[in-house]
């Protein structure tokens, strides 16, 4: 009898075929763990290893722990890394930079037109990334991008020159961005920008907002111009070839977890700027400059004049004109 149960097993075993292994995904993100964006992902991941009932694990790795994000975005590409939610970077397609076009919205309502679901930049960049063999999940709206300093600028709503020197992201848009509203530009690599304000190499950073000065600058911000230089969005991208792996219901489940996941975003991120302006004063001590809306058109208006010409040039002008034209932007 025993003989006999032993065979049918055997034999149902067979039938069935191997189980399959759970596909584990690697997730890079730019913050440190316990950030708001860390935290966001490790539920998306959570919902994505329920929908997909195990089959699908994605495994957070925090602070750029797989490489800066420019390196990850290409390791992406040839699915070196699976999957990853960060700025995307311009090192190999310079026509990125359309999605950090400075002030190219006003208010969180234009933004979520231009980068939102349906967006004429959302969809551009959906197509560049395409290009990379990456695939667009989602997008993650931010915040509007302002400047952290470790000194003081009492002329903080003037464009005039200042002599004050910032780090920038290596990014024609952002270096450009900084002499119009009268700063010295220095690119410098993310992973060297705190050590280069705490020693005094720059006097503070361009190319972020209170999230991110929070998160990564704490300790060398006191003073924060919430100036709306840029809106910061980053996108969820996945590797094509990472993504090939999953069957088509765990795929679909991943991607419509994903369609979750930033329509809470686009819900909440409002808020949560508010949030973190709020706790660099509360909790640092930071003194938080607020500019007249004359004092920020003002810096738009030049941004717009001085920066969107030679930006187009670079990324082609036009395709980048023609994408501007959609958006209605400078009208």
């Amino acid at each position: 009898m025993k003989t006999k149960l032993l065979a049918t097993a055997l034999a149902a075993l067979v039938l069935a075929g191997p189980a399959s292994a759970a596909e584990t995904f690697k997730m890079s993100h730019v913050r440190p763990q316990g950030a708001t964006i860390d935290v966001e992902l490790r539920a998306y991941a959570a919902a994505v290893d329920a929908a997909t009932n195990g089959n699908v694990k994605i495994e957070i790795f925090p602070a750029s722990a797989l490489g800066d994000y420019t390196t990850v975005q290409e390791r992406v590409s040839v699915g070196a890394v699976d999957m990853a939610t960060q700025p995307a970077a311009a090192a190999v397609d310079r026509r990125m930079q359309i999605a950090s076009f400075p002030y190219l919205a006003g208010n969180w309502e234009e933004a979520k037109s231009i980068y939102g679901p349906g967006g004429a930049v959302r969809e551009t960049m959906v197509e560049l990334f395409a290009k990379q063999d990456i695939t667009v999940l989602a997008a993650y709206p931010v915040y509007f991008g302002g400047i952290s300093l470790n000194v003081d600028n009492p002329q903080a709503g003037s464009t005039e020159p200042n002599g004050i020197k910032v780090r920038v992201p290596g990014i024609k848009s952002f270096q450009l961005t900084g002499e119009a509203l009268g700063y010295i530009p220095a690119p410098i690599p993310f992973a060297e920008a705190f050590t280069a304000v705490q020693t005094g190499v720059v006097d503070g950073v361009i190319g972020s907002g209170a999230e991110g000065y929070y998160a990564s600058f704490r300790d060398v911000t006191k003073t924060y111009i919430p100036a709306n230089t840029h809106f910061e969005v980053w996108f969820m991208i996945a590797s094509n070839e990472s993504l090939s792996n999953l069957s088509d219901d765990d795929r679909a489940a991943m991607m419509e977890k994903a369609v979750e996941f930033e329509t809470t975003r686009w819900g909440v991120a409002e808020a949560d700027q508010a949030r973190n302006e709020q706790k660099l004063v509360d909790e640092l001590g930071t003194k938080v400059i607020a500019l007249t809306d004359a004092e920020i058109a003002g810096m738009a208006k030049k941004a717009r004049a001085e920066v969107w010409p030679v930006v187009l040039e670079d990324i082609g002008k036009e395709w980048g004109q023609a994408i501007l034209d959609k958006v209605g932007a400078g009208n």
